[in-house]
């Protein structure tokens, strides 16, 4: 499955520019230089990903080099975010990598032959077209079918996926739009949860929307679902039926003690786009609100963790409300997780999510940390990358995982 991909704003940022403020940061509360450089190499992920993977990606199945085109837009909005710049992604068109099976077919068969066949397997089975999360599937089969080139990433991705299945004995692919970070993150959240997290817990969770706009009028910008020009009123009203559904879907998903049924529970609301879309737009508020927490800690001289530096240097986001603006008002639409917003992602959950990044396997970023020093009450969800673009889910552990 090939995420859709277009350049997204974090992506113009110079480097040297962050690199200075964190050493600057580190020399005045004392950073170490280890967490510092765990936390640094967190904002060059996507950039060594592309330079690494996309051209064996290419010759991945079909054996011809893939073609794409990134397009950056610049605007600037004074009146919507009170004078932030803003960076708007434009989506590029990346045609989809084939798959091996067929690039085979396309020999034999001529396209509209191809295309029926595709639609029978439509009409005969429509729900499995639609699932957000495949069925189960043998992780090395899986590899096997994706990674049969002799390449040398093709090599390294199949050393990769035998370690995984060292653990873990099948895998579940992740509809890939660009909120499949958040639909593996949620999915195997919820198919792991046993109780309610004490932040779904809170009194006043159902009144987070109406207590930020009471305090950040450019909240009132805020975009649900590719809908614009909403009211204040009518922005916190949706929001927070958002998180209250949130919070009935995770105390349901809890409560059941069977595994196969709390799977089948979890199968179930993913194949209810509507719900679905809506508990990705709850996510995103609460990144929000996060970043919000962060920002004003570290102004107010408070400790925060190393990510949120990064975080606030890109020159896109300076502040939340530039990271409103230009980058959570575009996940899910234009552009996906950057690296540095999966950190903001685990801290909004309060989550470790692990991740295989298989492009890294050899080197000590194959199973990367998010946060990279977590907590040692929080649970854990396990993830799998090729690319640092598209996530899928291992499932079936074989033995137990330690961090």
């Amino acid at each position: 499955m090939t995420e859709p991909t277009s350049l997204s704003a974090g992506s113009v940022q110079k480097k040297e520019s962050v690199a200075t403020q964190l050493m600057k940061r580190k020399k005045e509360v004392g950073v170490t230089s280890e967490e510092l450089a765990s936390a640094n190499a967190a904002t060059d992920q996507k950039e060594q990903a592309t330079s690494e993977v996309s051209e064996d990606y290419a010759y991945r199945s079909s054996g011809r080099p893939e073609e794409t085109d990134m397009i950056k837009s610049l605007v600037t909005d004074q009146d919507a975010s009170r004078n932030c710049e803003l960076y708007l992604p434009v989506p590029s068109s990346c045609p989809a990598v084939e798959s091996s099976e067929e690039s085979e077919e396309d020999m034999y068969r001529d396209a509209e032959e191809i295309e029926r066949e595709k639609m029978l397997l439509c009409q005969t089975n429509s729900s499995e077209c639609k699932l957000s999360v495949a069925p189960e599937m043998d992780i090395m089969e899986y590899c096997r079918r994706e990674w049969r080139g002799n390449t040398p990433v093709a090599k390294r991705m199949r050393k990769g996926y035998e370690a995984v299945a060292q653990k873990f004995a099948s895998i579940r692919r992740i509809r890939g739009d660009n909120y499949c970070a958040f639909r593996a993150t949620l999915f195997q959240a919820l198919s792991q949860s046993t109780e309610l997290p004490s932040w779904l817990q809170r009194e006043d969770f159902t009144m987070l929307p109406e207590n930020l706009l009471s305090k950040y009028d450019w909240i009132k910008h805020w975009q649900l679902k590719e809908k614009l020009g909403r009211k204040m009123g009518e922005i916190s009203d949706e929001i927070k039926e958002y998180l209250i559904l949130l919070r009935k879907k995770w105390k349901s998903v809890s409560e059941i003690k069977s595994s196969i049924e709390k799977q089948e529970a979890c199968d179930e609301l993913f194949k209810n786009e509507e719900e679905e879309y809506s508990l990705y737009e709850a996510l995103k508020f609460l990144m929000l609100n996060t970043a919000i927490e962060l920002y004003n800690d570290d102004k107010n001289g408070r400790r925060v963790p190393v990510f949120s530096w990064l975080l606030f240097a890109r020159d896109t986001s300076s502040n939340p409300c530039q990271l409103m603006h230009n980058h959570l008002n575009h996940i899910g639409h234009s552009g996906g997780l950057e690296q540095v917003e999966m950190f903001l992602l685990a801290y909004a959950l309060q989550y470790t999510i692990q991740v295989y990044r298989l492009y890294k396997y050899s080197t000590d970023e194959f199973i990367t940390l998010y946060p990279n020093d977590p907590e040692e009450d929080w649970p854990v969800v396990t993830l799998i990358t090729e690319d640092d673009r598209h996530y899928n889910i291992p499932v079936r552990m074989c033995q137990e995982t330690t961090l």
